[in-house]
């Protein structure tokens, strides 16, 4: 009356007992398939895939690696106990009973493949998954006593060799008269991934805000240090002793305003002067200079695809992008290699997404920079382009090279991505806009800069600056010009004075970041009682937002910081004589 069958090595099925042939489909051609719950498991409760009937296997050794397997079926109370695996067993949501002490009773088919082929009756579930916060086994404890029922929690397991992340509940139950715990788990891999790039998103884009920011207080003390060095310059000869330790401060000071500059550009926030330029032109004439930076070990390719689209970029900064990625790819060939520069147009039908971008469909011209170096680890190639994250050695490198090519792509509407086969090397490839060819128009010509020697010049100036350094120094250089000035800490404060009509002010000079009234709002404000005012702002910031355009302010001019003595009367001459 006991179901028989016998199996060979591989699972297939032999021989049965008449049993057996009523109680399993047929025809019955592998072990497998004569359970609704497989793989068997020896004294493991199964269910016959015929009857639906439980049944305990019973596996016995047979000849020429051959099991004689019975399927006895079980006691009443056996069966009264069964009841709930059984009913859980074909649900999609992944259960598992244990006991107390975290020792697997049951696991259904779902939680079998989250947990893995060692879930198995009697292995404890802390040896199947870990927890991020806190140990399982003193969730374990907790949940025995009473505490924190039902609330889920993250843990980390390994199937298939892969890395994965479960949400797993647990609460406390009676069965069969015993205490036990229940244990609910979802997969939450994807889940993890997709907090994981959100984080690092939200970190990027808080680096960048605070790099912007820095940079905007940073480009005032280095504007109030240039200016007072060349206000002592303009009074020391270059045969006095100071005059070579005030070059050293000013040349000090450039250079933090180019570490500035990169911190804009990261945070997307510098001046660009887009024009529309063929690729292969300004590869061509950036060649030597890059060969240049290259060693003797390391070969520059450059190769070019037909008839390549125009784009509209800032061809100073591109060229950075460009110097960037080839200086990054000669350092991971200390041994010497070819870095490989190639464009080639490409149209997309379709969304692409890459990394957690998403290129929309249209024509774009791709720029490919490739090394034959030793690659970059899987599990750095998503913070490269952080901000002072550098792989080299201290002294080397700041860590700002790859994030300022990156802002600057950005910036410009451009993508740029990394790959970095293993063995191969790394290759950043850009995504820019392609200009359309029937849109292009000849560039403009822009007027003839004036250089005038004498920079001196009458007119009265309001200057709205509120770094009192920087108006300090910005008052001084003017007035020593022969301008009259007078000086305003903020925008309202402008506006105060300018009620006086008897005032003929002839430009305004004024930062555009400032307390209260920014610079552009107290502007538009002015120029409707004086309409033929000049106006020149001064920023650390990109100039678009506020100069020219629909939304700006017509006719204005725009002055970065940090700017020098010289620079600002010119700015100013050229102004009032334009």
């Amino acid at each position: 009356a006991v179901p028989w069958l016998r199996a060979d090595a591989g699972g297939r099925v032999t021989a049965l007992n008449p049993a057996a042939a009523q109680g399993l489909p047929q025809p019955l051609e592998t072990l497998e398939s004569a359970l609704v719950d497989p793989p068997l498991r020896p004294d493991g409760i199964h269910i016959l895939a015929g009857s639906g009937q439980p049944v305990r296997a019973v596996v016995l050794p047979g000849q020429d690696s051959q099991r004689d397997v019975l399927f006895v079926p079980l006691a009443g109370d056996e069966i009264a106990g069964l009841v709930p695996d059984h009913f859980l067993e074909e649900l999609p949501v992944a259960l598992a009973r244990l006991e107390t002490d975290g020792r697997l009773i049951y696991a259904n088919r779902a939680a079998r493949q989250l947990l893995g082929e060692r879930a198995e009756p009697g292995v404890n579930i802390s040896d199947l998954i870990e927890g991020l916060g806190r140990s399982i086994r003193e969730r374990l404890s907790d949940t025995s006593k009473g505490r924190a029922l039902g609330r889920s929690e993250v843990a980390r397991g390994t199937a298939d060799g892969q890395e994965i992340f479960l949400q797993v509940a647990f609460t406390r139950t009676v069965l069969d008269g015993a205490p036990s715990l229940l244990a609910v788990l979802s997969d939450a891999t994807e889940l993890k991934t997709l907090e994981a790039q959100f984080v690092q998103s939200q970190k990027m884009q808080a680096v960048g805000q605070l790099a912007g920011g820095v940079a905007h207080d940073f480009n005032n003390l280095l504007t109030a240090i240039n200016g007072h060095c060349d206000l002592l310059l303009m009074r020391h000869d270059v045969a006095d002793t100071e005059h070579g330790d005030l070059m050293q401060i000013r040349q000090n000071a450039n250079r933090a305003a180019a570490l500035v500059r990169q911190l804009l550009a990261f945070s997307r926030k510098q001046t660009l002067r887009p024009t529309i330029i063929s690729l292969q032109d300004t590869l061509s004439e950036l060649t030597h200079l890059l060969n240049r930076l290259l060693t003797e070990k390391v070969t520059l390719r450059i190769e070019h695809g037909p008839d390549l689209n125009p784009v509209r970029v800032d061809e100073r900064q591109f060229e950075q992008v460009i110097m960037n990625l080839v200086v990054n790819a000669r350092d991971a060939m200390p041994r010497g290699g070819e870095v490989r520069i190639s464009t080639r147009n490409e149209h997309l039908d379709r969304d692409l997404h890459r990394d957690r971008a998403v290129v929309l469909p249209g024509d774009y011209v791709v720029v490919e920079v490739a090394d034959s170096g030793t690659g970059i680890p899987k599990d750095k190639l998503a913070k490269i382009f952080e901000p002072f994250y550098t792989t080299k050695q201290v002294g080397e490198g700041t860590g700002l090279g790859l994030s300022t090519a990156y802002g600057i792509v950005k910036q410009t509407g451009g993508f740029i991505f990394v790959d970095s086969p293993p063995g191969q090397g790394a290759v950043f490839t850009i995504y820019l806009p392609a200009y359309e060819k029937t849109a292009i128009a000849p560039p403009p010509v822009e007027p003839e800069i004036r250089r005038p020697r004498d920079l001196s010049g009458r007119g009265l100036v309001l200057l709205v600056e509120d770094e009192d350094a920087v108006r300090s120094f910005a008052a001084r250089a003017l007035q020593l010009r022969g301008y009259t000035v007078m000086e305003a800490a903020s925008g309202e404060e402008a506006l105060e004075i300018l009620k006086d009509e008897s005032l003929n002010v002839d430009i305004m000079v004024s930062d555009v970041i400032m307390p209260g009234l920014d610079g552009p709002a107290w502007v538009r404000e002015a120029r409707r009682t004086r309409p033929e005012a000049k106006v020149v702002f001064v920023s650390g910031y990109a100039e678009d937002a506020f100069v020219g355009g629909d939304s700006g302010i017509p006719d204005a001019s725009f002055l970065p910081k940090p700017f020098t003595l010289p620079e600002l009367t010119q700015k100013v001459k050229e102004m009032l004589e334009a």
